[in-house]
């Protein structure tokens, strides 16, 4: 018996198929090695320069000719990657599309909707008794009467006086009419009463406004004004609530239909026009509140400033006059200002550069849109260039010249600076509320930010009050409260007998009861005092409840 080592072998099965599979490679290889070796004892640089490039190759072939599997797991990965990109693309945009109608519906829609354009208002007048406006005290100031028939009709109990501020609803709207009328027109009754009223066939009773309006401040300012043209408003710096708001010469909103064609083309006395936020005047010397700052702001040395007034300003091209050609004498800054000294401030409107002139008035909000959500509202203007002629920058300084401003505006300086410079936006919407009397809607006061700095607050407040124990404004004088403020007399034509009287200041109480006001008395005899006497009343008033 033969051993297993000692058997016969068939040729033909001593050959391995992966002997005859690997044979090519490693003989190729091999060769390779061998040529390298013969290379590289000859120090042919060429021969390995194009072995070399062989081996990139191979190497790349061997590259592209990858399993097909693990090719198909880098498709899969790039396009995992790309899905992954889009997703997230579309996450963000979900995301803004979703912070934008919570805002719009927030902030912007009621915009929207109570543009008399849209549709749906005539629709929820179809089902809805507009809403009253009342005063912040309850008084009444617009309504919808209901006859037997059915037929409404707007009343306006106190007729001329809340003209411009309440405004009207035919013809189109005004005031506070056109600002919350889509608030007026939706209903917010107790449901059970809803659909009762829907089973009835009955309408229901839409909101009630809450305006910010004093109903007793109001009426005295509307007096103090009389019957002279003009403008008062009247803020409460804290907040920015609107106090009062009168504009002369007004209307009856209870007959703007049947006198309509005669408002429209009376030019002449305009008015449908709100005087207090649409009105632009010159300033006169109220406007040296925005000089005085500008030269505290770029002197800080100004306690020194020192001028000898003998009541006339001499220019190569013009001459300077105070009142009457007053001579002040020997003045300081204070002075001069309580003076309201026309030729000390001609000197300090020629010192001042005119550039941070301009940019201090911008800052004031001179030529831009007022922050408020008043309708309506103008913008004031202020225009003065390096190169303008010496007397041109003595006129504006003074508040003349090309300055134009409104009297809210002024009212909203004056606020500031009562307020230590911060800013609250004027609005005249406190809430609105249903017929039961609870509250649907609150209107908070909003910080427009600090207009004016702290310092430079502290500074005008101590000025302004000199105005009223020393100065042009000394019958302001109260035991009641303390009044600070700035007078003004402005040219507005030719005719010299004739000019608007101003006052722009705030007053405050013992308990911490503020109220800033501007007055602007229009045509009056030159100057008479007629803004501040207006004044006294309004304050009289306000701090005598």
């Amino acid at each position: 018996m033969k051993r297993y080592d000692d058997r016969q072998r068939d040729p033909r099965k001593e050959v391995d198929v992966m002997d005859l599979n690997d044979r090519p490679r490693n003989s190729g290889k091999r060769k390779n090695s061998n040529n390298i070796k013969q290379n590289n004892k000859s120090g042919n640089y060429n021969s390995q320069k194009s072995n070399s490039k062989k081996s990139n190759t191979q190497n790349t072939r061997s590259v592209n000719s990858a399993p097909r599997g693990a090719r198909t797991k880098v498709k899969i990965k790039n396009l995992n990657k790309e899905f992954t990109i889009i997703t997230y693309v579309f996450l963000a945009l979900f995301m803004c599309l979703t912070i934008y109608l919570m805002y719009y519906v927030q902030f912007v829609s009621e915009d929207f909707m109570n543009n008399p354009y849209n549709a749906r208002l005539d629709h929820l007048s179809e089902t809805t008794i507009k809403g009253d406006i009342i005063s912040s005290d309850g008084e009444i100031l617009a309504t919808t009467n209901v006859d037997q028939n059915g037929y409404e009709s707007r009343v306006y109990p106190h007729g001329d006086m809340y003209a411009h501020v309440v405004g009207y609803s035919a013809n189109g709207m005004s005031g506070i009419e056109k600002d919350a009328n889509y608030n007026m027109l939706r209903s917010n009754s107790f449901f059970l009463t809803k659909i009762v009223n829907e089973i009835a066939g009955k309408k229901n009773q839409g909101d009630t406004v809450v305006s910010t309006v004093d109903s007793r401040l109001q009426s005295a300012a509307y007096n103090a004004l009389g019957n002279n043209k003009g403008a008062i408003i009247c803020i409460e710096p804290s907040t920015g609530k609107v106090l009062a708001m009168v504009s002369k010469p007004d209307f009856d909103p209870n007959s703007i239909e049947a006198n309509w064609d005669e408002y429209i083309s009376d030019d002449e006395s305009s008015v449908l026009l709100n005087r207090t936020t649409q009105g632009l005047y010159a300033p006169g010397s109220t406007f040296k509140m925005v000089t005085l700052m500008a030269y505290m702001d770029q002197y800080k040395d100004y306690d020194d400033f020192y001028y000898d007034c003998n009541g006339e300003y001499n220019l190569s091209d013009h001459s300077m006059h105070c009142y009457n050609n007053k001579a002040h004498g020997p003045e300081n800054l204070l002075d001069a200002f309580g003076n309201s000294c026309n030729c000390a401030f001609s000197e300090i409107g020629l010192k001042l550069n005119i550039n941070g002139y301009g940019k201090l008035c911008d800052d004031l909000l001179f030529n831009t849109e007022l922050p408020t959500n008043l309708s309506n509202t103008t913008t004031s203007r202020f225009s003065l260039n390096a190169d303008d002629s010496d007397s041109t920058i003595a006129q504006t300084a003074i508040g003349q010249g090309q300055t134009m401003v409104s009297p809210i505006h002024m009212a909203m300086l004056a606020s500031a600076i009562a307020n230590d410079g911060l800013l609250m936006k004027p609005y005249v919407i406190d809430h609105v509320q249903n017929d039961q009397g609870h509250v649907v809607k609150n209107y908070k006061s909003q910080a427009y930010g600090q207009l004016i700095d702290g310092n430079t607050a502290a500074k005008m407040d101590e000025y302004m009050r000199y105005v009223v124990t020393n100065g042009t404004a000394s019958s302001l004088m109260s035991d009641q409260y303390c009044a600070y403020g700035k007078t003004g007399t402005a040219d507005f034509s030719s005719d010299m007998d004739k000019n608007h009287s101003w006052f722009v200041g705030y007053a405050e109480n013992y308990y911490g009861k503020e109220i800033a006001v501007a007055v602007i008395v229009e045509e009056v005899p030159s100057g008479s005092p007629y803004a501040v006497p207006a004044t006294k009343e309004i304050l009289d008033t306000y701090f005598s409840y």
